[in-house]
Parts: structure tokens; C-alpha cells; sequence
């Protein structure tokens, strides 16, 4: 019985700490997507510190800072403070990280749900 638990405790921990750590999206990243209002092309630029995310978004709209960046695992969220013709629109950012792809889905607003998929800059 001892040996079982000796055995299972490590795999167990590691198991955790694996889990723990936050992908390294580090850098820059591209996606162009069609919304209500047209194709958009952006560069997000992110910095992961731990959990923390930082950066900016850039798109035809101009650049603006990352907001309220987490990622935990391979999940990921933001949020961008946009000003688009003079309305100031919180677009919040949920995605998955896969690889050098991220799957985000991002609700503009509360007004619009857009899917995009943004790929790391090689």
C-alpha cells in the first residue's frame, strides 16, 4: 500500500505542475477575419509574465494596450479598449491556445460575437 501511494504521489504532482503552467505566447501573433463592419487584419503583440498578459492590438483601427490579460493553461483572455469612429467598444477576447494557432472568440460589446484564429509570427 505504501509503495502504491509512493508511486501515484509524484506522477500526481507533476501532473499538477505541468497543468500550472501558462503557455508562452510570447510575441507576435496575425489574423485577418470578416466582421460586421468588414475584413479585419490585426497584430496582437503579447508579453506572458506567469499568468499575466500584456501587449497591444493592432488593426486599421489603430493600436491599443491589452487590458485585463490572463492565461492560465492553454486558455487565454484580454480585453481591448477600442475606439472605432469615435465609440469606445470593450472587445473581450476567450481563446485556446494550440500550437501557434489561438482560437478566439470575441464578443464585441455585448453586441456582436466574432470567431477568429490568430497565428504566430515566424
Amino acid at each position: 500500500m505504501k509503495l502504491r501511494i509512493a508511486a501515484v504521489v509524484p506522477v500526481l504532482v507533476l501532473g499538477f505542475a505541468l497543468s500550472a503552467l501558462a503557455a508562452d505566447i510570447t510575441g507576435q501573433w496575425t489574423a485577418t477575419f470578416n466582421t460586421q463592419v468588414g475584413e479585419q487584419h490585426y497584430t496582437y503583440t503579447f508579453k506572458v509574465d506567469g499568468e499575466k498578459l500584456t501587449g497591444t492590438a493592432k488593426s486599421d483601427n489603430g493600436t491599443t494596450d491589452i487590458q485585463n490579460g490572463t492565461v492560465k493553461g492553454d486558455d487565454v483572455s484580454f480585453v481591448e479598449n477600442l475606439d472605432y469612429q469615435g465609440q469606445k467598444l470593450a472587445i473581450t477576447y476567450t481563446g485556446k491556445i494550440s500550437g501557434d494557432e489561438i482560437k478566439f472568440t470575441r464578443d464585441v460589446a455585448g453586441a456582436a460575437k466574432e470567431d477568429l484564429v490568430a497565428k504566430r509570427v515566424k
